[in-house]
């Protein structure tokens, strides 16, 4: 059969109908679920020690770019989906492993430190879920991957309203003050059952399983953002069975330091209370206030130098 086509009768008419089309297009995808990204380094896939996760690490290099891909694969799953604006917050040790050129020009980085909300900054209630991305199990654990609860050098445990907390479950009620849950995480099994337990089921993508503290056994990092895409996608066209997590009223945070002295110079303060000689308490009026004293309590020094 011979096909016929017919001339437009106004060609600038149909080029501008199109052009009307494709913003449209464009503009439906970022009308969608809006989604917050935080992404650590312990939890990625093969990640077990020092020698990935820090610029003196012989393996650093490469993990930068594992860790901005895992990121990315979250970034195509979720938007498999139909999510639209995305925020990346780079939360891992000096706030600038991911490579800032190989995300999507539409995305937004948030880098460095020191940042109220910490691992978090950026969020508010515009968001509709948040994505964790190579998370870990907290500082109590026992058995998980570089297990530590924001400072791995520094402390021994937080504690919210009287419950040892890490980094997810920290994260998870500075977006729950917003009225934003959290939808996925990525890391060992110890951190996805630790989270699972507060969080309820979310979606997990389980990229290793902890052998100890420095050693793990797991897939590749190709297979693991194979399945953290479709993680994404699954968290995003579930978006609306999540529900924050809130902690209401005043809260309570416990910090426990490793060495004594943290503990003896913040009393000083008449905001913290002593409740051992490793321990101090807070009472903040939201879990806003709290991030910024933890924030505050492990970033802040005195410059001595004349």
């Amino acid at each position: 059969m011979k096909l016929r086509f017919l001339p437009l009768p106004n060609m600038s008419v149909s080029l501008a109908v199109f052009a009307l089309v494709m913003l449209a297009g464009a503009a439906s995808a970022q009308g969608g679920p809006k989604i917050y990204i935080s992404a650590d380094m312990e939890g990625l896939a093969g990640a077990v020690s020092a020698e990935q996760l820090g610029p003196a690490g012989f393996e650093y290099n490469a993990y930068r770019r594992i860790m901005t891909e895992e990121v990315l694969a979250a970034i195509e799953g979720a938007r498999a989906a139909g999510a639209g604006q995305i925020v990346v917050s780079d939360s891992h040790g000096n706030g600038q492993n991911i490579i800032p050129d190989m995300l999507p020009d539409d995305v937004e980085l948030v880098r460095s430190w020191p940042r109220p909300l910490m691992m978090m900054e950026g969020i508010d209630d515009s968001f509709d879920g948040v994505i964790l991305i190579g998370y870990h199990a907290g500082t109590t654990s026992s058995t998980g991957v570089r297990a530590h609860t924001m400072s791995s050098t520094n402390l021994t445990d937080i504690r919210l309203n009287g419950d040892s907390v890490n980094e997810a479950h920290i994260n998870a009620a500075i977006a729950g003050h917003f009225g934003v849950p959290i939808i996925m995480i990525t890391g060992d099994d110890v951190v996805a059952a630790e989270t699972v337990a507060v969080l309820g089921d979310i979606e997990t993508a389980v990229v290793k399983t902890a052998i100890s503290y420095h050693a793990a056994r797991g897939i590749t990092p190709k297979a693991a953002q194979d399945m953290i895409r479709e993680k994404a996608r699954r968290a995003v066209e579930r978006i609306g069975e999540f529900r924050p997590y809130r902690l209401q009223g005043d809260i309570t945070l416990e910090m426990q330091f490793k060495n004594w002295r943290p503990g003896e110079l913040l009393a000083y303060l008449p905001v913290f209370e002593r409740v051992d000689a490793h321990a101090v308490r807070y009472v903040a009026r939201d879990m806003l206030e709290a991030s910024r004293v933890i924030e505050f309590v492990l970033s802040y020094r005195v410059d001595i130098t004349p």
